[in-house]
């Protein structure tokens, strides 16, 4: 099995003087998602929770709805093997229940090879979000989630990263509860494999639709993270940089919550900020 982080040579300046030393990095490979024996998208992530990945992928493109109930099972293919004949495991077979009709891998728009940076490039458009979306975010349900709670949560998401401790080469995703309890946290090269396994162990659980939790990422926050929070039914988005101007369309249309540049006590609140506990000042 694929190891999160590996070793390699480095040189290393720090004040003037050289040395070489050993640095720790982490591990990027490509994992092949099949459906059913075809391929369906190739991404690049940091090996681990291979199959909660696969499982949330699909929950983002609006095939499954639960893991449990529409997956007959995911295995590495055996066939995927190295020159020396040692199996890669980069390469997973996802079996749908007989009752989940097969979708047409063409209209997935992910038969190609993506980046652990951006995910694809022209992804859908918000039209096939809305169709393929499962549950409604109750949109009029506040959550009575307060500021104060919110510039919490970057350092409860930093302080649960330990791979990014040793490597400093990580994305991280995590699930909070309204009054802030850490419910999950997965670290991953990309952002949205993070929060596809996210999903992916929530499904697996059988806690779909998450219709009480936040959603907390590193980074941006991009369309199509923003399309895998509303697939998942979740009410409230928050990142610690800027998002995307997709994202904030996608969130005003569909009732997400949109947190972004939450660093302290600051945050801009793109949409939906019913949900949340705001306080009392010049708008």
């Amino acid at each position: 099995m694929g190891r999160v982080t590996t070793r390699r040579s480095v040189i290393r300046i720090r004040d003037g003087a050289l040395s070489t030393r050993p640095d720790t990095l982490v591990t990027e490979e490509p994992l092949e998602i099949r459906l059913d024996g075809k391929p369906l998208a190739v991404t690049m992530r940091t090996p681990g929770d291979d199959f909660a990945l696969a499982a949330g992928f699909l929950v983002s493109e609006g095939v499954i709805a639960s893991a449990a109930d529409d997956l007959a099972g995911i295995v590495y293919c055996d066939s995927a093997r190295d020159e020396d004949g040692v199996s890669t495991y980069n390469t997973v077979d996802v079996r749908l229940a007989p009752h989940v009709p097969a979708p047409d891998l063409g209209t997935l728009e992910r038969n190609v090879y993506t980046t652990s940076s951006c995910g694809l490039c022209g992804k859908a458009s918000l039209e096939a979000v809305r169709t393929t979306a499962r549950w409604e975010l109750d949109g009029d349900r506040p959550l009575g989630v307060g500021t104060e709670l919110l510039a919490r949560l970057p350092d409860r998401l930093r302080a649960a990263q330990r791979v990014f401790d040793r490597t400093g080469g990580l994305h991280a995703a995590a699930l909070f509860s309204p009054d802030g309890e850490l419910l999950d946290v997965r670290e991953d090269v990309g952002r949205h494999n993070a929060v596809d396994k996210l999903v992916g162990r929530a499904a697996q659980n059988g806690a779909l639709p998450l219709r009480d939790a936040l959603l907390m990422v590193s980074g941006r926050a991009s369309f199509e993270l923003a399309q895998k929070a509303v697939m998942a039914g979740i009410p409230v988005l928050a990142a610690v940089s800027a998002p995307s101007s997709l994202a904030v369309d996608l969130a005003q249309e569909t009732g997400l919550t949109l947190v972004g540049f939450l660093r302290g006590a600051s945050m801009n609140i793109y949409a939906g900020a019913h949900r949340l506990s705001l306080p009392v000042g010049n708008s």
